[in-house]
């Protein structure tokens, strides 16, 4: 089968391994910055401002930027089987490659986890901004251990899992339509003035291709505290109780998991550009959150990728009769 739309196990565990060797190297240029280049593009182009005009603008962009990362993905493996089938190996696993966070991920909570613990609120502060969009200046220290906390896990699901899961699902093609749709959310999917509408479709089809990965992501992150010192059944009643309360339908599952699995509450208020966001309540507040709490939250997130992995290929393996 083409490599663009099938990776083996073995393909899909390499690039994971190279992303957590390697990271996303700042000298090398990163197709996420062209998803968001053709989307800025796309939304000064077609945004009118009219609420019925922008909504099928939007949904437009959506379908052509999506479609374009598609077809990028199986142009690139394309060409490059036209020389080599094992430059095409290397392509496929380059591109599946530059889907995968989870260096960056665990880099970025990690400076913050080190800065708290150095108690260097500013510094801490600082390196804020790479893991959550709510004002740094506004956050104490244990504002930021939550924040933190809440990134990686919700992160661990759109970064990580997610990627994998449709790397899995349909190769390179499809993980890069998946990261085609995540840049769309981020960038125009809110329900403010300006994108309730040009927004709405990007934020219904990221929604639909996160609501199966989000939900594997917190029973792997319930399966990673069973399997260690935390508290297995503890995240699986919190996910069950308060998952469902989020304002997103599938960020609140990997979130409450952490929440279980710590014994900390997270969620709540938080300010964004000046406003104030009120979310909902995750777990229960039975201590205060410490800096180790972060550390955890990593450990937790990366033996959840490892077990997400191994649940996919033995799913595959069930399904298909191959890895």
């Amino acid at each position: 089968m083409h490599f663009s739309l099938y990776l083996s196990a073995p393909m899909i565990l390499a690039a994971l391994l190279i992303d957590a060797a390697f990271g996303d190297p700042a000298a090398l240029p990163h197709p996420v910055r062209l998803f968001g280049a053709l989307i800025a593009a796309g939304e000064r182009a077609l945004w009118s401002g009219d609420s019925r005009r922008d909504v099928v603008r939007g949904a437009l962009l959506a379908v052509a930027v999506i479609g374009f990362a598609a077809l990028l993905a199986g142009f690139v493996v394309g060409a490059a089987g036209m020389i080599a089938r094992w430059l095409a190996a290397l392509a496929a696993i380059a591109i599946a490659w530059t889907t995968l966070a989870a260096r960056g991920l665990d880099d970025a909570a990690r400076t913050v986890e080190r800065a708290l613990a150095a108690n260097d609120l500013a510094r801490a502060r600082a390196a804020m901004p790479a893991l959550v969009g709510r004002d740094p200046e506004s956050l104490e220290s244990a504002a930021m251990i939550r924040a933190t906390i809440e990134s990686v896990a919700e992160n661990a699901s759109d970064g990580i899992i997610a990627p994998l899961f449709f790397l899995f699902v349909g190769g390179p093609v499809a993980a890069f339509a998946y990261k085609a749709i995540n840049t769309l959310d981020s960038m125009i999917g809110y329900r403010d003035a300006r994108y309730q509408y040009f927004g709405r479709a990007a934020a219904r089809i990221d929604d639909a291709a996160n609501y199966l990965p989000a939900r594997l992501t917190a029973l792997c992150m319930i399966a990673a505290a069973q399997l260690t010192e935390f508290r297995g059944g503890e995240a699986w009643r919190i996910c069950r109780a308060d998952a469902p309360r989020h304002q997103s339908p599938n960020a609140g599952y990997p979130e409450a998991a952490m929440a279980g699995a710590l014994g900390l509450r997270l969620g709540g208020e938080a300010i964004y550009g000046g406003e104030v966001e009120r979310r909902a309540i995750l777990g229960l507040a039975e201590r205060e959150p410490a800096v180790a709490d972060i550390a955890a939250a990593r450990r937790l997130m990366r033996l959840a990728v490892a077990l997400a992995f191994c649940l996919l290929a033995f799913g595959r393996l069930i399904l298909t009769g191959r890895l």
